[in-house]
């Protein structure tokens, strides 16, 4: 077990019996704390723009659309406004070997 993931296994223990988990993401550690979804607002997804909140996932963030209980529910609009985000992202450009 790396270094990190002993970090993260005290951290889990210490917040206990707060409703966290941790994920490994952009070379380190992501925790999670609320039930929250932030989606990245794209122009293609300008039709959620008015409908969904606007809020920044972290102190300094640019703002995400959250993801409302109500959208949570409906999959299929929950489908297709992650959809229409992952369309507007570029490609992600290839390793070199």
């Amino acid at each position: 077990m790396s270094a990190g993931q002993d970090l993260v296994d005290r951290l889990l223990i210490q917040l206990a019996p707060l409703h966290v988990r941790a994920r490994a993401m952009f070379g380190g550690h992501c925790i999670y704390c609320d039930e929250q979804v932030f989606v990245k607002p794209a122009a293609s997804t300008s039709e959620w723009h008015g409908r969904l909140e606007l809020a920044s996932p972290y102190p300094g963030a640019k703002p995400c659309l959250v993801a409302s209980d109500t959208l949570l529910q409906d999959r299929r609009r929950l489908r297709a406004l992650v959809q229409a985000t992952a369309d507007a992202l570029p490609k992600p450009k290839p390793k070199p070997k």
